[in-house]
């Protein structure tokens, strides 16, 4: 499994894009989050949208599905073609409701399923995506009253989309999941609020710094290279394979 990050900014970042990632096996590839630069980013990666076979929605702040409104009458009109969307149950109605629904109803569509082969899922339950790709989402906290999820991929690879500071979750995943590789949000000035902050992950212990690449952050990031103690920072557009993540013997 590789996998590409097509933007690696904050909500606010006009530097590095939203916070969303491509990843690919041998002959499938999904696309995590949709924000409102994906289909500029995908554009400058000549990457067709046809290409992509599913897509999987962790919350719905427009940096994760603000280039839905856009994906969704594109494969309807541009490719005849009704995307797959994984999306946890609780956020099925919300994301037609709250985000989707304005924009994209017209005459005989009426409902997210007129645009998405719709595939819930549950929290907690780990399901197969295609060969060689397993996810699970994990409720993690992120904006009170607003449900936002994790992912668990292969049962080693924990991708978290937003989420505040858990140290607990994190050393658990490592301890007793056996997680290699963690793609970790980072506000990088304190405090955190709704994101851990750097200050805060530095306080990890270095057997679990050294899984994390930093995702999610400012546009001053090349102010903290140097700065993240074992962490260290993702890069836009670079394809990476597991096997180059994986910075530890644990």
């Amino acid at each position: 499994m590789d996998i590409q990050m097509i933007g690696t900014g904050s909500a606010f970042s006009k530097r590095y894009y939203n916070n969303n990632a491509l990843v690919y096996t041998d002959d499938f590839t999904l696309l995590i989050d949709c924000g409102v630069t994906a289909p500029t980013s995908l554009h400058q990666l000549d990457k067709p949208l046809s290409e992509i076979d599913a897509i999987l929605i962790t919350h719905i702040h427009a940096d994760h599905v603000g280039g839905l409104e856009e994906f969704a009458f594109r494969m309807k009109f541009q490719y005849d073609r009704k995307p797959v969307l994984y999306i946890a149950d609780t956020l099925v109605q919300p994301i037609w409701e709250n985000t989707l629904k304005g924009g994209l109803v017209q005459n005989e569509w009426q409902q997210l399923e007129d645009f998405f082969e719709v595939r819930p899922l549950q929290a907690g339950i780990s399901t197969q995506l295609a060969a060689g790709l397993t996810v699970e989402l994990m409720e993690t906290p992120h904006i009170l009253g607003k449900q936002s999820y994790s992912v668990y991929i292969n049962d080693h690879f924990f991708y978290s989309a937003d989420m505040r500071f858990n140290p607990d979750l994190l050393a658990s995943l490592v301890q007793d999941r056996g997680c290699t590789v963690i793609f970790h949000d980072c506000q990088l000035q304190s405090p955190g609020v709704v994101h851990a902050s750097l200050e805060e992950l530095l306080t990890l212990p270095e057997s679990i710094q050294e899984r994390i690449w930093l995702v999610h952050y400012a546009d001053d990031r090349d102010d903290y290279i140097g700065r993240t103690g074992k962490m260290l920072f993702l890069d836009q557009h670079q394809v990476y394979s597991m096997s180059e993540l994986v910075r530890t013997n644990g």
